[in-house]
């Protein structure tokens, strides 16, 4: 018995070593096989992609080659949208940017909002009309004022700016561009046929449009533009159209109000295509 227990470990350690050389030679020999189907694999990819009849191999569909281009091609599709999309968009957005301005918003966390007013003429009673509307501290401004401003119908708007007793209210400071325009219409009725003197008087007198910005810190309106036209007809005409446009560009504060005054109220036709008034925030 004990002779037979050294030969049995003896057995056993040789049966753990030949299995160990099994696996290891069958472990090897899997290992050689994978790395030359790797390297067979390999050689054939590129031998597609380097073959002189490329497109002739890529138009085979169940061809091994038509597989591996598709999925290049995919690859390199890919690739590139994911690659260059940020940069195409960007340049996109600065070309339309540089010629529409205004079709390309930045984004910002607190965005600027946009301010613009442009109120038209509103046809009121003659009575109404004449000699305008007073104006504060009216000695020292020129002309009558136009009160009667429509802001809300037609192709009037008001947006972030409000309008009270003709005057448009400045909501935030900054660079804005103002404009007014009034169409004068100057009826000549059949008792003025007969008043030489006067009528020669009105046919020379000057029609003149004046745009004002009242502020709280000083107690008289300051003028910002002014334009004129003079009023010459013919003797036998029925009535005589002139128009008075400006604008220009002028820092404001908050709160300043705008307005406009002619020399003639009662002869200004107030059609909204006709005479307007507005301004706008440009920065």
């Amino acid at each position: 018995m004990t002779g037979s227990g050294p030969k049995l470990g003896v057995l056993l350690l040789l049966a753990v070593l030949l299995q160990t050389v099994v696996v290891t030679i069958t472990v090897l020999h899997f290992t050689t096989a994978l790395n030359s189907m790797k390297e067979t694999f390999a050689r054939s990819s590129v031998s597609c992609l380097t073959g002189g009849e490329l497109q002739s191999i890529t138009a085979v569909r169940g061809d091994p080659c038509w597989q591996v281009t598709q999925q290049l091609h995919l690859l390199i599709e890919k690739s590139l949208s994911q690659r260059y999309q940020k940069q195409i968009s960007s340049a996109v957005r600065d070309e339309v940017s540089r010629v529409l301005p205004s079709l390309v918003m930045v984004d910002r966390a607190s965005p600027r909002p946009k301010v613009a007013a442009h109120v038209t003429g509103s046809f009121v009673p003659q009575l109404e009309r004449e000699g305008g509307a007073p104006v504060s501290a009216g000695r020292r401004v020129q002309g009558q004022k136009i009160s009667w401003w429509e802001g809300q119908k037609g192709l009037a708007f008001l947006q972030d700016v409000q309008l009270v007793d003709g005057e448009l209210v400045v909501p935030q400071p900054g660079l804005y561009y103002i404009y007014a325009q009034t169409y004068f219409r100057h009826t000549h009725s059949l008792e003025e046929e007969g008043e030489d003197g006067e009528e020669a008087e009105d046919r020379g007198r000057p029609l003149l449009q004046y745009v004002y910005k009242k502020v709280s810190s000083y107690p008289v309106p300051i003028l910002l533009m002014k334009t004129s036209r003079t009023s010459c007809w013919s003797r036998g005409s029925q009535f005589s159209l002139h128009s008075a446009h400006q604008g220009g560009l002028f820092p404001l504060s908050n709160g300043d109000r705008l307005f406009v005054t002619v020399t003639n109220a009662s002869a200004v036709d107030m059609d909204e295509k006709s005479s307007f008034f507005g301004a706008f925030l440009i920065s």
